[in-house]
């Protein structure tokens, strides 16, 4: 029998300290813009990028090129258009695709300015790298598809291209404090692309698109902005507003886990960037609502496959 439903009314604290999820996140993998770049080339040219950071994105902003992936079939890309990459392996930017690609980053001298120049000029790129906390980088490969691409012509485009204008005046102007605006601007256009991946009906499944549904997306929060809070499955479904069998199948059915077992890895990936930055495992035991160091131990081991001391003494460890 299908067991009712009640709203879950969720104590004041916890609501004053509850974030949306994709904040949440990014504070969480220390997620920065790592360096932004622009790129004029023209003629006949086939340039290969190296994989060095786990997520990278490039726009077009004139002209046209193809992008050849290892993983996907090749995509012809027009003024307008970006990608997002994802743990990838070396990709190729392309006039003409049956040139040998040459290397990028040997064959235009970055050293100068952060607009390389290759040829001509009548293509035009727009590209920025995010470096990421490598102890989350698995939050970041288990929510996102190996590339994104986002048209012109969808709805998200108009933001995007919006930012990108700002992006590329402020390469073109190179006044004071210049970079930074890059850097932040970046960050800002893959907070925009995310929301157009999330948004997308085609998306389905992973903590991204979850963060478009109304109720997971409240019980989502929830999780995020009290992971010390041992959540339990009535709780959820209440602020879900949905009932705890039909919460439980889709929670599961959207993200793989079961709501507990999500809010326990969740906990544990918070305990873990604690440990890293120099907490005693008593402290992180006591922040993460457990009564006794042991119980902390236990379950931290079983989630991530090693002690918390292990963490400790390698952040001690460092230089």
């Amino acid at each position: 029998m299908e067991d009712r439903y009640s709203i879950y009314h969720i104590p004041v604290e916890i609501v004053q300290n509850m974030r949306d999820t994709l904040t949440s996140v990014f504070q969480l993998l220390d997620l920065h813009s790592a360096r932004s770049t622009r790129l004029e080339a023209g003629g006949a040219w086939s340039l290969r990028f190296p994989d060095r950071h786990v997520l990278k994105f490039a726009a077009v902003t004139r002209g046209g090129c193809w992008m050849l992936h290892p993983e996907h079939p090749e995509v012809e890309l027009r003024a307008g258009d970006a990608f997002l990459l994802c743990h990838t392996p070396s990709y190729v930017l392309a006039s003409d695709r049956s040139l040998p690609p040459e290397n990028g980053a040997e064959v235009i001298d970055w050293s100068a300015s952060d607009t390389g120049r290759y040829g001509g000029d009548e293509v035009a790129l727009l590209a920025g790298a995010f470096a990421v906390s490598a102890l989350h980088e698995r939050v970041i490969h288990d929510a996102l598809p190996r590339l994104m691409l986002l048209r012109r012509e969808t709805a998200a485009a108009a933001a995007i291209m919006r930012t990108l204008e700002l992006m590329e005046v402020e390469f073109q102007a190179a006044r004071m404090g210049a970079s930074l605006m890059r850097h932040h601007l970046a960050e800002m256009l893959l907070v925009q692309m995310l929301r157009a991946h999330a948004s997308a009906e085609t998306v389905r499944g992973g903590w991204i698109s979850t963060l478009t549904d109304p109720k997971l997306g409240a019980a989502l929060g929830a999780i995020h902005g009290a992971p010390e809070r041992h959540w339990t499955l009535r709780e959820l479904a209440g602020i879900a507003g949905m009932s705890r069998s039909a919460f439980a199948q889709a929670f599961q059915r959207a993200l793989g886990r079961t709501p507990i077992d999500y809010a326990a890895h969740w906990r544990m990936q918070v305990a873990e960037d604690l440990l890293a930055r120099g907490l005693s495992v008593t402290e992180v035991s006591d922040r993460m609502g457990y009564s006794t160091q042991s119980a902390f131990g236990a379950a931290y081991k079983r989630i991530r496959g090693q002690s918390p001391g292990a963490v400790t003494r390698r952040a001690e460890a460092r230089p």
